[in-house]
């Protein structure tokens, strides 16, 4: 089923508060996956949508699922499993979302890292919708066996990615706890035969649905990337800032707390920046994009949602610090420059876990985001003489018949040279800044990049693929502000780096890139963690079982 289906919502047989909430964010009309997946969900249908990251699909179940349920019935109604804690909030955030014009529903997001009290006591007030990630959704269920019993509609998104991170055995735990007769949607980037196994065993005579994704970008924009490892990005963000020339510019993050760090980092550097998320009122968010307009502010810190519908044609450059979540919001971020047929230039932070994400951007909007190097310290001191060099070219013209006579007095009073006199004055109007080489690099040490060697062992080690060192080699370096942790289970426990990624992944609330290095041995594993919290991190994890069998994480001792 892949042929093209037009129209608009309306036409597609959502319920009038879901359409009215569409209205309010602005959706005009279905995209493809959408178009062809809302009709199959309302209809009852199971349902295998084939769709890449980026092509609509979460609004293609939201949207109808929504719609199915009785927001009246205080009971769990549908389930959405994810396979990462991120990907858990953006989709809890979708439903959230879409059911504003319905009182009464409710939407509980439920994974590792976070206290189990409030999911607990979210399903105990009503919640009728929940998005959960598999192996704390097994917790629940150890501890309620009868939880899923009134889910009727159930969700599978990613369930390719569910797989590779070992979840099938939690799947198959879920699967039982759930009545026979709910509608099942599966949706998958890839269809390998062990998600074909699960269509066999718990769909029913599933409609198989299948998208290519055609986001496309602005060809006025310029994109490149740089990688930089997680810790280093607010240094990346100032050396980039120091050589880039903008008019204004927008910088991503992913969090509403990062849009306050990064702002005010870049304050106490001397730039006019403010911060944009949800939490800012509505006639704030309208002062900071007025006065980006008119120039009272350079740069704006903002997140996602915050940064919807921003139009502002002095915006040259957009930076994402983090890594956006989809390709679809990579798009809509770099779309706010090239405003008005200018050009513009986008720019990406890539953590070394971050790679598989940019290939999936490339590979949706059929365009190669170019690599490109932090600045040294050389490029910075250039950047800055230049700058010190455009502001006063103008002002040497006239500046001798205007204050020739008071330099000759201050000259006389203070008793030094014209040099030394002017030297003085540059140094008060450059505020202290260091504009000798060998200042700058001591101020801004290089950023290490990460080299291709390192690239590979870290590609490898999150694949889980076959990077299973020999019991005896001694292990690598560690990185600064991290710590190595052990684990008794290794390759003779049928264990890979994937698995051991997933669990930490969703049990321990951490992000991807603050993982480092796994190495699977047979008879144990090592992991890099932050040093940072790491206590109470293997605190979390301190139940967590990983295919079955205890992971039991300990802080691995060099001697």
């Amino acid at each position: 089923m892949t042929q093209e289906v037009t129209g608009t919502f309306a036409e597609l047989g959502l319920h009038p508060s879901i359409l009215a909430a569409l209205t309010a964010v602005g959706y005009e009309e279905p995209s493809p996956i959408q178009s062809q997946a809302i009709p199959v969900i309302l209809a009852g249908h199971d349902m295998i949508g084939q769709a890449q990251t980026g092509t609509g699909k979460t609004a293609a179940f939201a949207l109808p699922i929504l719609s199915k349920i009785d927001p009246a019935k205080r009971e769990l109604q549908a389930l959405i499993l994810a396979p990462t804690r991120e990907l858990a909030l953006q989709v809890a955030t979708a439903f959230e979302t879409y059911s504003k014009q319905m009182p009464g529903l409710n939407v509980v997001a439920v994974y590792g890292g976070a206290p189990m009290g409030p999911q607990l006591k979210a399903i105990r007030m009503g919640a009728q919708v929940i998005v959960a990630t598999p192996g704390r959704l097994v917790d629940h269920l150890s501890r309620n066996d009868q939880l899923l019993s009134t889910i009727s509609h159930l969700v599978l998104d990613e369930a390719d990615e569910m797989l590779k991170l070992g979840f099938m055995d939690d799947l198959e735990v879920i699967f039982q706890a759930m009545p026979a007769s709910r509608q099942s949607v599966l949706f998958s980037a890839t269809l390998p035969a062990s998600i074909r196994t699960i269509a066999e065993k718990h769909l029913r005579e599933p409609k198989h649905i299948k998208i290519a994704a055609k986001t496309q970008t602005v060809s006025l924009i310029e994109q490149a990337h740089l990688m930089v490892h997680a810790d280093q990005k607010v240094q990346a963000v100032s050396r980039l800032l120091e050589v880039e020339e903008f008019d204004a510019l927008i910088a991503f993050v992913r969090t509403k707390q990062a849009t306050l760090d990064l702002a005010s980092a870049l304050e106490a550097k001397g730039y006019k920046v403010a911060a944009l998320n949800g939490d800012i009122a509505q006639n704030q968010r309208e002062r900071v994009i007025e006065s980006l307009k008119d120039g009272r502010l350079d740069i704006v810190v903002a997140t996602d949602v915050a940064a919807r519908g921003i139009d502002v044609p002095r915006i040259t450059h957009v930076l994402n610090v983090d890594m956006p979540y989809d390709p679809e919001s990579y798009v809509h971020r770099i779309g706010r420059t090239g405003r008005a047929g200018r050009v513009g230039r986008a720019l990406l932070l890539v953590t070394p876990r971050e790679r598989r994400m940019l290939q999936v951007i490339e590979r949706v909007t059929g365009q190669k985001v170019a690599e490109v190097r932090l600045p040294n310290a050389q490029q910075v001191l250039d950047a800055r003489i230049k700058k010190l060099t455009n502001s006063l070219a103008p002002l040497v013209a006239d500046a001798e018949a205007s204050h020739g006579e008071l330099l000759d007095r201050l000259i006389a009073d203070i008793g030094c040279s014209p040099r030394a006199l002017a030297a003085a004055l540059l140094r008060k109007a450059t505020n202290g800044q260091s504009l000798n080489l060998a200042d700058v690099e001591r101020e801004q040490p290089l950023v290490p990049t990460v080299s291709a060697p390192r690239e590979r062992r870290e590609r490898d080690g999150e694949r889980g693929g076959d990077f299973a060192p020999r019991e005896r080699r001694a292990p690598v370096p560690l990185a600064e502000g991290r710590a190595r942790c052990r684990t008794a289970l290794g390759t003779r426990d049928g264990i890979a780096a994937k698995n051991l990624l997933g669990a930490i992944l969703n049990e321990g609330g951490l992000a991807r890139e603050a993982i480092g290095r796994i190495q699977i041995r047979e008879t144990f594993s090592l992991i890099e963690l932050p040093e940072e919290g790491l206590d109470r991190l293997l605190g979390k994890l301190k139940d967590t079982r990983v295919a079955g069998k205890a992971l039991k994480l300990r802080r691995y001792r060099e001697d």
